[in-house]
């Protein structure tokens, strides 16, 4: 495997130098010549001008050239310019190493070339250690890296400790943390952990499960791996799951009476607890005092953090971002707005930890400018704006590169489409598409972008296309069931789903699903809100649908649809009503913390409050109606309770949309 390590600082690559061909070294980036390298490389094959001699333990010899191995290995350098010894060493003795992998690290020592694979990845690392090669050290942590499995990741977590490459571990740690579920139900190597190292990983605020059922059968499965001398580790192993975050029905069937718990008198106090939470959870209305959200019931830290940013609301287009925690089941205020303004109809799109926003309107002004936030340093800035003013614009990312097409200049419904390379920052167009859209959607599936339905400046249309990169071209699949324009669609588990939107009549229930091998259109079930211009992304392998107009007022409503159960479920509402907003998903931020619920212990207090809030408002609800039907004669003893706060009806977005038209 050729290796072009190249410094990350250097932008400006000699890609004229044809003549001469450069290898990068891990040093600097500093520049070899191949051909002088393999020059001395041939002079070493055949023993010229050689002043060294390696003597291996299996009878292999080599004779090397003292500077070079000195060049890329501390050890050989202080071995061979150290005046400690008498004379200089030219005859060395090198225990452990075998003439196989010698020849490797001689291979790379001399060419910077080395070929790394499973079979030999671990012996090179440990070799390149203890000789310390460190750029073949960080070669085999790469290659590790970019292999990582749910069957190996456990491994590699361990072997990497035992040779302090710390790096390597944290990443291989956090691999079995963000694909747990996976290692949960693939991992043999988890079964053999010791208990210390299980109770660890399970009782991991970062460990990525949607349920707490997946370490519950983990933790089953580990100990049936050995159950005479693991069944006693129940009691620690309970401890580490949040036991409260179960479901009633799963706890009290499988967990409370299952033979291990029963069978372990020290069980009890954690089953008394968990049976009295969740009792509480049923009449935590009538607690008196703060309710604390105990250790059982602490929701565990998100690895997706969804951005819902800007929109239209009150009448006026917002700058507004919140985030959703997941796990808390919470929305969450970001202060880091776009200090340029606010904007709607605009789309966003996630390269790396860089959210774009794309396009839009204000109000007042179409854009064509793009602005990117950076979610890690928290930074907005400008970069090159599209070649067209694109509002009610169409975004996707494919392969690293953004996809804008579509929208409204202010005079026009567009056909054009184009792109963004974040390395060149620069917008390409790309072929037109064959129907003018605004107010369409568009997702990636199969490393192709579909963009549905929209808006052509007369009609809500039911049309689709697809666009392949390969051959610059969109191609028309089959219409789908029903016109819709202000749609939201996404790539979820194969197909493309189509939800909502407008069809020139009424805000849209209904949904329908793409198959891109029969080319057929089938329908979904109908989500419990009519909406159109809403967000939609896939976030806990569901597909939430965020905000929008019902037809009457902007909503702040969220739902969610899970294909297992074939069903849609309410989720908790945004902080605010809006439509036109865009929304996008960041997996793995190494700050995830700045985005989700600061307060997770106070969780339970705020349900308490939420509910407590519902009943005086239903109270309150009930008696004003009764005051209004009573005799007037006895309305005059009762006091007057004021109504509870209308709705804020909004109209939809502005009086520009086309959804209106």
């Amino acid at each position: 495997m050729d290796v072009e390590m190249i410094d990350s600082n250097d932008t400006n690559e000699e890609s004229n130098a044809t003549t001469t061909q450069r290898l990068i070294a891990e040093s600097g980036g500093r520049c070899m010549s191949t051909q002088a390298m393999q020059s001395l490389y041939d002079f070493r094959q055949n023993n010229l001008l050689c002043d060294a001699v390696l003597r291996l333990e299996d009878g292999g010899i080599f004779p090397i050239h003292r500077a070079i191995l000195s060049a890329c290995s501390t050890y050989f350098r202080a071995l061979f310019t150290t005046t400690l010894h008498s004379r200089e060493k030219t005859d060395v003795l090198l225990p452990g190493v075998t003439s196989e992998i010698m020849n490797l690290l001689l291979e790379y020592a001399y060419l910077r070339s080395l070929d790394v694979n499973r079979d030999n990845v671990c012996q090179l690392l440990i070799t390149a250690d203890y000789l310390s090669i460190l750029g073949v050290l960080e070669l085999c942590c790469e290659f590790l890296r970019q292999n990582l499995q749910p069957e190996n990741c456990i491994g590699i977590v361990r072997f990497a400790k035992e040779h302090f490459c710390k790096g390597l571990e944290n990443d291989a740690y956090r691999y079995v943390m963000r694909h747990f579920v996976q290692v949960a139900q693939k991992s043999n190597e988890i079964l053999d952990l010791p208990i210390e190292e299980l109770s660890k990983l399970i009782g991991a605020d970062e460990l990525n499960v949607k349920s707490e059922e997946t370490v519950w059968e983990l933790v089953l499965k580990w100990i049936n791996h050995d159950p005479d001398d693991r069944k006693g580790h129940i009691v620690e192993l309970m401890q580490n799951i949040r036991l409260g975050l179960l479901n009633t029905q799963f706890f009290l069937e499988n967990v409370k009476d299952h033979p291990y718990v029963v069978g372990n008198e020290a069980c009890r106090p954690i089953i008394i607890e968990t049976l009295k939470f969740l009792y509480d959870l049923e009449m935590i209305t009538q607690k008196d005092g703060e309710i604390p959200t105990p250790e059982i019931a602490r929701p565990r830290v998100p690895h997706e953090i969804l951005f819902a940013i800007g929109g239209w609301s009150g009448g006026n287009a917002t700058n507004f971002i919140e985030t959703y925690d997941t796990r808390a089941d919470r929305w969450v205020k970001v202060e880091e707005v776009d200090p340029s303004g606010p904007r709607a109809y605009h789309g966003t799109a996630v390269v790396g930890f860089n959210i774009y926003v794309i396009g839009g309107f204000n109000g007042f002004d179409y854009f064509n400018s793009c602005r990117c936030f950076n979610a890690v340093t928290k930074v907005w800035r400008e970069v090159a704006p599209m070649n067209a003013r694109r509002c009610y614009v169409s975004v996707a990312v494919l392969n690293d590169l953004v996809y804008a097409m579509g929208g409204f200049d202010g005079y026009h419904r567009q056909n054009t489409a184009e792109r963004y390379n974040y390395r060149t920052n620069q917008w390409s167009l790309i072929a037109p598409m064959n129907v003018q859209r605004s107010d369409a959607s568009a997702t990636t599936l199969n490393d192709k972008i579909y963009i549905t339905g929209g808006f052509n400046g007369t009609d809500c249309i039911n049309s689709a296309e697809v666009y392949d990169p390969e051959t610059n071209q969109w191609t028309m699949i089959a219409s789908m069931r029903s016109r819709r324009s202000g749609v939201s669609c996404i790539a979820y588990h194969g197909y493309i789903y189509v939800i909502g939107g407008f069809n020139g009549i009424s805000r849209m229930f209904s949904g329908e699903k793409y198959n891109p091998v029969t080319n057929v259109w089938s329908p979904i079930p109908d989500m419990y809100n009519p909406r159109s211009n809403f967000a939609i992304e896939v976030i806990d392998d569901m597909i939430f649908a965020i905000g929008g107009y019902n037809g009457v007022t902007t909503i702040y409503q969220v739902e969610c649809y899970d294909e297992k159960t074939n069903e849609w479920y309410e989720a908790t509402d945004m902080n605010i009503y809006r439509s036109a907003l865009s929304v996008c998903v960041i997996m793995g931020l190494p700050n995830v913390y700045d985005y989700i619920h600061k307060h997770r212990e106070r969780l339970m207090e705020e349900k308490r409050q939420k509910l407590l809030a519902l009943e005086v408002h239903r109270t309150q609800h009930q008696q004003q109606q009764q005051h209004e039907h009573m005799h007037p004669q006895h309305q005059q003893m009762i006091p007057n309770i004021p109504s509870p706060p209308p709705m804020p009806q909004n109209n939809d977005e502005n009086n520009n949309s086309q959804s209106n038209e």
